[in-house]
């Protein structure tokens, strides 16, 4: 961690971290909280004067919007500078699927870190002919998390369906989702 020298010492712990190329993401998925770190991974990429070899994401979320989280996934998969994603504590839901955005070789848990995983899942009430669209809609989600999880784990579609995205909430343990490749190691924070 940065040291906070006369520069900095009025700076938000935040900023300094986003300056060293980390940001700390801990809450709900949302348009409002994933806004910030989009534009974080823009100007990383397009304004920054000085390319970072990296960025690192930690993450500790229980979910939240799907859209949302799609499309800061989009973004990662789009940095020309390769993208670490750390879980801690936990990682659930749209959470997940942030964390599995991690470039290949890059995505950490730490050792205490839970995951759920589940099916795509709203609430909607609607008039009949609305509901068929809804329903339309939960399928093409539904299929773009199935093609995201075989994409970062490598796992066939029958065992995502069975091992990660079956009718009930899936918890894992860090050892458990190393095994079934949603991380590519387990480490503490240290360097």
């Amino acid at each position: 961690m940065a040291v906070l020298d006369n520069d900095n010492s009025e700076k938000d712990p935040s900023r300094l971290l986003q300056e060293a190329g980390i940001y700390v993401f801990m809450g709900e998925v949302t348009d409002e909280t994933i806004k910030p770190i989009i534009e974080w991974v823009l100007v990383e990429n397009h304004v920054a004067k000085k390319k970072k070899k990296e960025l690192l994401l930690m993450i500790c979320s229980e979910g939240g919007s799907v859209e949302d989280a799609f499309a800061l996934i989009d973004v990662i998969n789009s940095s020309a500078i390769p993208v670490k994603t750390v879980g801690l504590g936990c990682i659930a839901s749209s959470g997940l699927l942030i964390f599995l955005a991690g470039h290949k070789g890059r995505r950490v848990l730490t050792p205490n870190t839970s995951i759920l995983s589940h099916q795509y899942s709203n609430y909607h009430e609607g008039k009949h002919h609305e509901l068929f669209a809804i329903a339309k809609e939960h399928s093409l989600i539904q299929q773009r998390m199935l093609e995201h999880y075989k994409a970062a784990t490598g796992l066939s579609e029958e065992t995502i369906l069975t091992k990660l995205l079956p009718a009930s909430d899936i918890y894992l343990s860090a050892d458990e989702a190393l095994k079934l490749g949603i991380c590519d190691y387990i480490s503490d924070l240290k360097k």
